[in-house]
């Protein structure tokens, strides 16, 4: 697996609002209700999280969870990384 050019990485990007590329990885900060939401996401997004048996970096304040993602194996974003970015977006809606 190879990882995406810049121009692949903005293409894939367009069906994700919200998410960005940040040097390596693709990032993006979602915002909830309230710590006991976020914390919901991110237990919701656990079990898909491991099916993929690929783990984003992230980070939990409050109502804010931050979740950057690249392929560190290849050092840049793949499209594992875009697939998982997909499902966190599906966690969230349902998670809201």
């Amino acid at each position: 697996m190879s990882p995406y050019t810049d121009a692949k990485i903005e293409e894939s990007l367009e069906s994700l609002p919200g998410w960005s590329q940040e040097g390596e990885a693709i990032v993006k900060t979602f915002q909830f209700a309230d710590f006991r939401t976020a914390l919901n996401f991110i237990n919701r997004a656990a079990g898909p999280i491991e099916e993929m048996d690929h783990h984003p970096e992230w980070t939990n304040v409050y109502n804010r969870v931050d979740i950057r993602l690249s392929s560190h194996d290849v050092g840049g974003v793949t499209g594992r990384d875009i697939q998982l970015a997909t499902v966190l977006e599906r966690v969230a809606d349902a998670t809201i």
